[in-house]
């Protein structure tokens, strides 16, 4: 089984699917949210974006820590800079699981605050969890959109907005 080749299949799927809701991104919508508690839709989106990135960066370090500044969000305004940024990381993303081995995913790999681990992987498995969260995420995005009724295209096959019923 070659699990790189698989890796990378999948990020290729989820970019093709993801490009696909961000052509829908709407230009006027940046701040919306459906609740008070809810990342606000160009927050979101750009989160999603940045997910395709940390192939690169999983393989490059053995740890993010959010107190030191590891992340930084992207500040995006308009759906164009979405997209930009969009094959911008997959592009990273891409290359990074292009250049390695299999021995490569087995290290560990953590997310911290201050020092204090949040959650650990091997890097095979931090690159996984990755490609959930761009599938959680853009599940959320796509609820945003239908309550804006903005059709929504399919992700694992046809969506009822693609549908002929």
């Amino acid at each position: 089984m070659d699990t790189i080749q698989q890796l990378k299949s999948e990020l290729e799927l989820e970019y093709q699917t993801t490009k696909k809701f961000f052509e829908k991104f709407p230009e006027d919508k940046n701040d919306y949210a459906p609740h008070k508690k809810s990342m606000k839709m160009m927050p979101l989106a750009s989160h999603i974006a940045e997910v395709f990135a940390w192939p690169d960066v999983i393989l490059k370090t053995d740890t993010l820590d959010f107190a030191k500044g590891d992340y930084k969000p992207s500040n995006l305004s308009t759906p164009q800079e979405l997209q930009e940024k969009l094959d911008h990381d997959y592009q990273a993303g891409k290359k990074a699981l292009e250049s390695i081995e299999e021995k490569d995913l087995e290290p560990k790999w953590s997310i911290s605050n201050n020092g204090q681990v949040l959650a650990e992987w091997s890097k095979y498995g931090a690159i996984r969890h990755a490609l959930n969260q761009v599938t959680h995420h853009r599940a959320q995005l796509g609820t945003y959109y239908r309550l804006l009724d903005i059709p929504l295209p399919g992700s694992y096959g046809p969506s009822a907005d693609t549908q002929n019923f």
